[in-house]
């Protein structure tokens, strides 16, 4: 299949993390929150089989109402529509889970790297999570180490275990939740309860039982039952019992052994009957105390777990013979020897044989009086060895009838003040106590730290006391920051939300400064401190500003051009101005007569005006005179004398 980049607008899927049966796991990152993410995706080759459909949907169903820590937490579910090469069309769920950077449990099986103390810390961890899930109503019908992540951080070191994968989960009060479909089991073989081997109905006790084969696999190195096929592996579960895990590991103690002798039983009335006891009895076996006994006799007894662990048939103890009679002629005593069975008996041990006689009676052939007095000795020997060991059988039961119980030990509160709260849990449900979180605000102690605790730390309490555990919400008041302009939306609400504030309806403003899209400023302002829980008004840019009058800015014809930058500067550094002249006769020359954008007109950013300059018409050119025509004068007749002009 195709992985589409994004699904639904909001998870950019990345690596794949991992492949199933029906369903691909990728690592994503939910773009709106900006966080790592896990995503689930049901395969597209078998999305339309609704079976499967149903069992994936289930899953989410069943997991979305679990919080606990030690449950991967399940955030969204949605579908993603795929087009196939026929041009159909198949829809695809998909689950949006939280990320956990780790390793599964069958990882570091394989890699042999358990130590005792880690996989009772970690089946602790599984047996909280089951609890919590059994108290939800919820079976999870698969535990396995494949099923069981441990987290790891930066620098490689393991955390706690969180349980996955709830895909056959179902609710306790589903009474049609048998394992068969089909007949075929659902589940792994060497993980299954000889209820769901059987196709019977299955409860919480039924993942008790596979948690049991979980331990015994990281004590052991390998499961309780080994087969060919998963057929014969099941077949063992339903019929036959588990070598002791110390077998294989000669660490263990014989409480560990008990304890899984315990919690492996066939019948599900004599194992563990919830969590919450699995959990503290493998507490108690860590330090080496047995565990109380099981519902069935001798189930989980000591001798029970010496027995298992003598290879071949037990050897009868050696039997000292009473010393002969003195005188083989004198008299004899008489002895009950307990009648012809017991007789037969004993003749066996003394190695003679047996006849009958007419009446069916069992009698001794040619049995010399020395031979009658070795086996009356080796009798009475064997009844006072059946009277003592009766006898000290009898007194050890009576003592442990009787025996008074042992004291409480009771467990000190840690310091858990400023510890983040999943830390805080984990600590004192492995102290076996019962917090119950309650949140308050807190100036001094960062969200989701602990306060104090109630009872404090240092006070003793029995196991199974309940505690009070003082979460930190943050402070009741906070102060908006001051450095939001400038930022986008989607971060500016991260930071603001991350101050537990909510958000009114945006507002859009002019702004020549920021660009459009951009938070421009909040109301309440920036710098002012509000309750928590306030709502918030963001000023969004519309990159616009309103064009101001570039008219009379100055009467200096000099200045005004510096006067026009100046007021569109002051309006928005990103507007230009553009100057050109036109005569006008009757404005002063240098003054503005026109701009060619109106004043209080929306223009967005980096707009260029142009502005018109008055200039002072050029001087008319003068009009040339017209040169007169020489007047004609008569011309003189060749007979004519000129006058004289007389003398002055």
């Amino acid at each position: 299949m195709s992985v589409p980049r994004v699904l639904s607008d909001r998870y950019e899927i990345g690596e794949l993390l991992g492949r199933g049966g029906m369903a691909d796991v990728y690592k994503a990152r939910d773009i709106r929150l900006g966080r790592s993410v896990a995503i689930k995706m049901l395969r597209a080759d078998v999305a339309r089989d609704s079976q499967l459909q149903a069992r994936f949907r289930r899953e989410a169903q069943a997991v979305a109402g679990l919080n606990n820590p030690f449950i991967v937490a399940v955030y969204d579910t949605g579908e993603h529509v795929v087009t196939n090469q026929g041009h159909d069309s198949s829809h695809v769920p998909y689950i949006v889970m939280e990320y956990v950077h780790g390793k599964t449990l069958r990882d570091l099986i394989r890699s042999k790297s358990l130590t005792i103390d880690q996989s009772v810390d970690y089946t602790l961890g599984v047996l909280s999570a089951l609890d919590y899930s059994h108290r939800s109503g919820i079976v999870h019908r698969d535990i396995k180490p494949a099923n069981v992540m441990v987290t790891e951080d930066e620098h490689g070191a393991l955390g706690q275990v969180k349980v996955m994968d709830f895909g056959i989960a179902r609710t306790i009060s589903d009474s049609a939740a048998t394992m068969t479909q089909t007949q075929t089991v659902m589940g792994t073989a060497q993980y299954l309860s000889p209820e769901q081997a059987r196709g019977e109905s299955v409860d919480a006790r039924s993942d008790l039982y596979s948690a049991a084969c979980l331990l015994y696999e990281m004590l052991a190195g390998r499961p309780p039952f080994i087969g060919d096929s998963p057929v014969s592996v099941a077949y063992q579960h339903v019929r036959e019992n588990p070598p002791l895990p110390s077998i294989y590991n000669t660490e263990l103690s014989p409480a560990l052994d008990a304890l899984l002798l315990r919690a492996l039983q066939k019948d599900r009335a004599h194992r563990f009957q919830d969590a919450a006891s699995f959990r503290r009895a493998l507490r108690a076996a860590r330090t080496g105390v047995m565990p109380t006994a099981a519902a069935s006799p001798a189930d989980c007894s000591p001798a029970a777990v010496a027995a298992l662990a003598v290879s071949g048939p037990v050897a009868a103890p050696a039997l000292l013979p009473l010393p002969a009679a003195e005188d083989a002629t004198g008299p004899v005593q008489a002895v009950d020897d307990g009648g012809p069975s017991t007789r037969a008996m004993a003749k066996v041990l003394a190695g003679g044989a047996l006849t009958t006689d007419d009446g069916g009676a069992e009698q001794a052939a040619d049995v010399p009086p020395a031979d009658n007095r070795r086996r009356r000795a080796w009798m009475i020997t064997l009844f006072l060895g059946l009277v003592i060991v009766l006898g000290g059988g009898a007194m050890v039961g009576y003592n442990m009838l009787n025996a008074e119980p042992a004291a409480v030990v009771q467990v000190s509160i840690p310091s858990l003040d400023g510890s983040p709260q999943d830390e805080a849990l984990t600590q004192l449900r492995n102290l076996d106590l019962e917090p119950h979180v309650t949140d308050e605000y807190s100036k001094s102690v960062a969200a989701g730290d602990v306060i104090r605790t109630q009872p404090g730390s240092g006070t003793m309490l029995n196991p199974g006391s309940a505690i009070e555990l003082f979460v930190s919400k943050g402070p009741s008041q906070v102060t908006i920051p001051k450095d939001l302009a400038g930022k986008t939306e989607s971060e500016v609400r991260d930071d603001l939300r991350a101050l537990n504030l909510t958000f009114n309806n945006n507002e859009l403003v002019n702004d020549g400064i920021i660009p459009a899209t951009f938070v421009v400023t909040t109301d309440p302002a920036p710098g002012e401190t509000v309750p928590v829980n306030s709502g918030i008004t963001l000023r969004i840019s519309t990159g616009q500003v309103l064009m101001p009058s570039l008219f009379d800015l100055t009467k200096d014809p000099d200045k005004v051009e510096e006067a026009v930058t100046a007021e569109l500067k002051k309006v928005s550094p990103h507007l230009d101005v553009t100057f050109e002249e036109a005569e006008n006769t009757v404005v002063t020359p240098g003054m503005v007569t026109n701009q060619s954008i109106s004043a209080e007109t929306a223009v967005a950013q980096h707009t260029t005006v142009v502005v018109t300059l008055a200039k002072a018409p050029e001087p008319a050119e003068p009009t040339p005179t017209p040169t007169p025509k020489p007047t004609k004068t008569a011309k003189a007749s060749p007979s004519a004398t000129p006058k004289e002009t007389p003398a002055p």
